[in-house]
């Protein structure tokens, strides 16, 4: 594509007609095959939550956190499960095992700019009932959609420590492409965090949006519920 230039002769950006910017994310349920990803509600999840977290009695689960661990400390896990079902940003939601019906983790949307038609998915906390499981996958499946299908955006990003390996390695298998390292971005928990950002395109969902579908389909998994092909792989196709 040849680089448009303005009347000046300096190099502009691409068009975007008619862009009149996205609405914010709503209240809807995301219903899936293996989960609901639903508002968080201090009294409907919070003792679910706080026995599918209590499963991780390291606190290693919170490490890279703002708030927590709360292990054996329902009063501190209340007191912020009350200011998060309260916040419009970040937008706490709550995972829902279909199966059991139990809230097994969180997650949230936040830096929502609908006018620049950006958002983030952050503060993703998966209890070990949680972890390695295909609801995992699904709810951030279910949670891009919404973005990128119903919603409209153009970016949708992943940040966190530049430390967390397991949630950098999250982040490519679910898609996103690194964009680089923020030095000396935040200071939480009393120490110093250098920030990876991932984001994944609008132009990119239709090819992960499609992997997604076949990773989710129930002839990708044989009958001890074991996946055919990984989701890394149907993303390279």
């Amino acid at each position: 594509m040849a680089q448009r230039m303005n009347e000046h002769g300096q190099p502009i950006g691409v068009e975007v007609p008619n862009w009149v910017g996205c609405d914010r994310p709503g209240d809807a349920p995301m219903m899936g095959q293996f989960c609901r990803v639903e508002r968080l509600h201090q009294e409907r999840h919070g003792a679910d939550l706080f026995d599918a977290f209590s499963h991780d009695q390291t606190g290693r689960l919170w490490t890279y956190m703002p708030v927590g661990p709360f292990v054996d400390d329902r009063a501190g896990f209340d007191a912020w499960l009350a200011e998060a079902a309260l916040s419009p940003d970040p937008l706490f939601h709550a995972i829902i095992d279909a199966q059991t019906g139990q809230a097994v983790g969180v997650a949230s949307y936040l830096r929502i700019a609908p006018q620049a038609g950006t958002i983030e998915v952050g503060f993703i906390a998966f209890s070990p009932l949680l972890q390695r499981t295909p609801l995992a996958t699904e709810a951030m499946f279910l949670m891009m959609k919404r973005v990128f299908t119903e919603l409209g955006y153009r970016r949708y990003e992943w940040k966190c420590d530049a430390l967390n390996a397991p949630s950098k390695r999250a982040a490519e298998r679910l898609g996103f492409s690194y964009d680089g390292t923020f030095e000396q971005s935040l200071v939480y928990k009393d120490r110093n965090r250098d920030t990876a950002w991932y984001s994944i395109l609008d132009r990119d969902w239709p090819r992960i949006e499609a992997a997604f579908e076949a990773w989710l389909a129930p002839e990708n998994f044989d009958e001890q519920g074991q996946q055919r092909k990984s989701l890394r792989d149907l993303m390279s196709q």
